[in-house]
């Protein structure tokens, strides 16, 4: 077996160019197997290394069962192979012999030329193979293509006959850079009836120093190790085995790498030079026109590929813009769609909020006035809650009510709160003892229910005002005279222990007083009770002066300029005026 190690990129690139072309492996194949090997030899020849290349066939039932080991070979001292290896023992087996997969393994390297079709025949090598010689031992050539040094190949009767002769549907006159078909009447054993199966491309160093580049992967996988990268690629089922042309050294007259007889295996690659080495360092000799048709192909096949990937992403894009149009479309839809849910859901809610509230009522002597907005717009009311109605006696009652919790559990509560007291109002009983008396009501009723309560009776004819409160927030009356105070009544409310007011403050209003009855969502929005009724005292004095239908709105803006604590809030304005006659 002949071994040789290149010493530079671009006749390794051909070697292994011109194998996968000769292997009839497809372009884009051989161009990332040419990639390939070129990436890892490449920092091992900077390193002042040389690197050698092997190549074999494989069956995939070999593959399979040894997971490609027997590609590489053992190696003995000093690299060569060892007696009895897959590699080393090819070089002894005849034709036929030993044969994998229809064909027998071949192992080449190096830059020379073999004689089994793979490089320049001398005269006293072109003869007959096993068949029988015709003039090869003699030193004589037949006809001028011999003369000329183009390789012979047996025909089918047993002639010699040109290879060019065989190719010559070749344009390019490269005659030995595609397999040849097998002759019909080939050998079993030989190379013309070999079957499918697995290149095996191995790139071997003289030392450990072989790692693929930091970062990049390699285009065609391989098992690599520090010393050794096996490469094993499918063949077409029919491709004959063509090792790689074997470069010649220098004063090299020995042919082929594998021992095999002359005349025997493969039609030949088209003849390389024999004239001196080209000065790259291993004495290879490439053949510029070779080499221009082969990277032609590759070309053609990676700008078909560059077209082929160009249409797909256009494609891509036009169906993502496609989509990304509908999907638009499907948003302002979706848009349009919630914004009428939100508008109907709005409307829902106001007229729900409006079938709950009183209705107005026009007392003579009083003007009156609410504002009310829940915590969370989800719900059309929260647990803050009022009414108001005239008794019997002419005198108007207001009930403000705080129940525990928001949303429309909490509106039942006050619901529930606001109509036990206006019943108990109607009947006639005492206003000191209508909170406990709710608290008796509603407690078998809802015994977790739980609401601060404040009772207002204002006579309209002479401003008498009478409160009762259960633990809710004190009436601030601002004085058309100046001045503004809070009117507190101490109790407990509904569902608290001892529930029940205290006492009943009496207190009169003027006329053009002000008053105002609000829940603590108005006071506590910055946490701080104390801070927000002083807020609300100023805030009443300012406003004081506008129409009551606008000031518990104006109070209420006023209050929540800045909100710590979300919760309803509820703002009711009394203003006594001149009694019509």
């Amino acid at each position: 077996m002949r071994r040789h190690t290149f010493h530079a990129l671009p006749p390794l690139r051909h070697a292994v160019r011109r194998l996968g072309a000769a292997n009839a492996l497809p372009v884009e194949t051989r161009a990332r197997l040419v990639l390939s090997v070129s990436a890892l030899a490449d920092t091992v020849i900077q390193a002042g290394y040389g690197v050698t290349l092997e190549s074999s066939r494989t069956c995939a039932m070999d593959r399979s069962s040894s997971g490609g080991s027997q590609d590489s070979g053992s190696r003995g001292p000093g690299g060569a192979p060892s007696p009895g290896s897959a590699a080393g023992s090819q070089d002894a087996e005849g034709p036929g012999d030993g044969s994998r997969c229809g064909a027998s393994r071949r192992r080449a390297s190096g830059d020379g030329a073999s004689r089994d079709g793979h490089g320049p025949v001398t005269g006293n090598e072109a003869g007959s193979g096993a068949g029988g010689g015709t003039g090869a031992e003699t030193g004589q050539q037949d006809g001028p293509e011999a003369a000329a040094g183009v390789p012979q190949a047996r025909s089918g009767d047993g002639d010699t006959a040109p290879a060019a002769a065989r190719s010559a549907a070749d344009p390019s006159g490269a005659a030995g850079t595609a397999a040849v078909p097998p002759a019909a009447n080939a050998p079993a054993g030989s190379a013309a009836a070999a079957g499918s199966g697995f290149l095996a491309v191995t790139l071997r160093t003289p030392a450990p120093v072989l790692a693929p580049p930091a970062g990049t992967a390699l285009l065609l996988p391989a098992e690599v190790s520090p010393d050794a990268a096996t490469w094993h690629v499918p063949l077409p089922a029919g491709t004959p085995e063509v090792r790689i042309p074997a470069g010649r050294g220098p004063g090299d007259a020995t042919t082929g790498g594998s021992g095999r007889p002359r005349g025997s295996g493969p039609a030949p690659l088209s003849p390389l030079p024999t004239s001196a080495p080209d000065g790259n360092g291993d004495g290879a000799a490439t053949d510029p026109a070779t080499e221009n048709r082969l990277l032609e192909e590759e070309l053609r096949v990676a700008l078909a590929r560059v077209d082929s990937l160009a249409a797909d992403q256009r494609r891509l894009t036009h169906e993502l813009a496609e989509t990304n149009s509908g999907v638009l479309a499907l948003y302002v839809q979706l848009e349009e769609r919630d914004e009428q849910l939100r508008s109907a859901h709005g409307h829902i809610l106001r007229e729900l909020e409006d079938a709950l509230r009183p209705p107005p009522i026009a007392v003579d002597g009083l003007d009156l006035a609410v504002h009310y907005a829940p915590a969370g717009t989800d719900a059309p009311t929260g647990g803050d809650f009022y009414d108001w109605f005239t008794l019997p006696d002419g005198t108007v009652h207001i009930t403000v009510v705080d129940a525990l919790g928001h949303g429309v559990r909490s509106t039942r509560s006050a619901l529930n709160v606001t109509h036990a007291v206006r019943t108990l109002a109607l009947e006639g009983h005492p206003l000191k003892s209508v909170v406990a008396r709710t608290d008796e009501i509603l407690a078998p009723l809802d015994p977790e229910l739980m609401a601060t309560v404040l009772l207002a009776r204002i006579d309209p004819a002479s401003g008498d005002l009478l409160l009762a409160n259960g633990s809710h927030p004190p009436a601030l009356v601002v004085r058309a005279a100046g001045g503004e105070e809070y009117l507190e009544v101490r109790g407990r409310g509904v569902g608290y222990p001892f529930p029940g007011s205290e006492r009943l403050l009496h207190a009169k209003l003027d006329e053009g007083d002000l008053l105002v009855l609000y829940t603590d969502g108005l006071t506590e929005s910055r946490r701080d009770p104390r801070e927000g009724e002083q807020r609300l005292a100023e805030s009443a004095r300012r406003h004081r002066d506008r129409p009551v239908r606008e000031i518990p709105g104006a109070i209420a803006e006023d209050m929540h300029t800045v909100i710590l604590h979300s919760d309803d809030t509820l703002a009711l304005a009394v203003r006594l005026t001149p009694r019509s006659r």
